[in-house]
């Protein structure tokens, strides 16, 4: 049985997944006037400025207001920004260059289960095992999914590029963890718009050229959801659940994507595809109907992030801290309770 409550920002990363999903049949039917080089820095930059426009209509909205992005976050931010944004793509570039499309995409399919695997054994989240046999279900629908027996797989320096951009995916994701508690919006804009300037730039070194406006203005605006929205999107779910668990529902993306080829370019539902897709309910089953709970203690911790007076927030305050939610620095008492709950910002307790 589903815990809704404690299972609700599932429900959040489901949807990051489902709009960045979204993103592969649409880019495909750009990619005839764009270069796919070019194309991906322009979704990254079309994410970063839409993001910039979504940060003022919520300014001039007088919308709760998430904390800013502190001193300590930026090297984080930075990391993550290195990572994920920058040399990873570049990698994955250089790697498609020298290998067959079909075979990237099986080996793409590694980031959430690399991602689990940063998450335990460096970040020391806690990952059940009902979580890690979410992640291989998923690992194997997405094998599956984009298996074809031409694809070549010798172990080359190209292979071994687009392996490394999934550990640095990976690692974007256990970083950008790190700094869920600030706003959102601010993290996922300056991922876009660092991530969106270099690839263009390397993109236009290579002797790629911009498109007519038309497509130009479709990238942008496809990067704006499927990249900007999405991300946004993920980094709350990171916040709440995780970074194994998020990673997991995340990775339906590719059977979001699958299922609007079919309806969007007439692709065919093969048998491959059917098995796959219900491997994937499988894994979202085991991640959804997971409980955790049992008896642990909070330490005393000072931090700032959006917030509701529950159970772990009974902190006095001034008086001007507006209605609620709202955000500000707040002390949490040491706590010994049980309950139902996932990895978030306040039950990062050793196992």
């Amino acid at each position: 049985m589903i815990d809704l409550f404690t299972q609700r920002y599932a429900l959040v990363a489901l949807a990051a997944a489902a709009l960045f999903g979204a993103s592969t049949p649409l880019a495909k039917l750009l990619q005839a006037d764009i270069a796919p080089a070019l194309l991906a820095g322009l979704l990254y930059l079309g994410s970063g400025a839409g993001l910039g426009l979504v940060k003022l209509a919520l300014r001039l909205g007088r919308h709760a207001a998430e904390p800013p992005l502190r001193a300590g976050d930026y090297p984080w931010l930075a990391g993550a920004v290195a990572s994920g944004g920058i040399a990873a793509p570049l990698l994955l570039m250089w790697g498609l260059a020298g290998a067959t499309a079909s075979g990237v995409s099986l080996l793409l399919n590694l980031e959430g289960i690399l991602t689990a695997l940063f998450a335990a054994l460096v970040f020391k989240e806690a990952v059940a095992g009902r979580i890690w046999l979410a992640a291989c279900l998923m690992l194997a629908a997405g094998l599956l999914l984009g298996y074809d027996p031409r694809a070549g797989f010798g172990l080359s320096l190209r292979t071994l590029a687009v392996i490394a951009a999934c550990a640095l995916w990976a690692l974007d994701n256990n970083l950008t963890r790190r700094i869920a508690a600030a706003n959102p919006v601010n993290i996922a804009m300056i991922k876009g718009l660092a991530a969106g300037g270099i690839n263009i730039a390397a993109a236009l070194a290579y002797g790629a050229s911009f498109p007519a406006a038309l497509p130009l203005a479709g990238s942008l605006a496809l990067g704006w959801l499927s990249y900007g929205i999405s991300l946004t999107l993920y980094i709350v779910a990171l916040r709440h659940l995780g970074s194994a668990r998020a990673a997991s529902h995340f990775s339906t993306a590719p059977f979001i994507g699958a299922a609007l080829a079919i309806a969007l370019l007439g692709e065919p539902v093969t048998a491959g595809l059917v098995a796959a897709f219900l491997l994937m309910l499988a894994a979202i089953w085991l991640a959804l109907t997971e409980r955790h709970g049992h008896a642990h203690v909070h330490e005393p911790l000072a931090h700032e992030h959006l917030h509701t007076h529950d159970t772990h927030h009974q902190h006095a305050h001034r008086g001007n801290e507006g209605p609620e939610p709202h955000s500000h620095p707040h002390q949490h008492e040491p706590l010994a309770h049980g309950h139902p709950h996932l990895p978030d910002l306040h039950h990062r307790h050793p196992h």
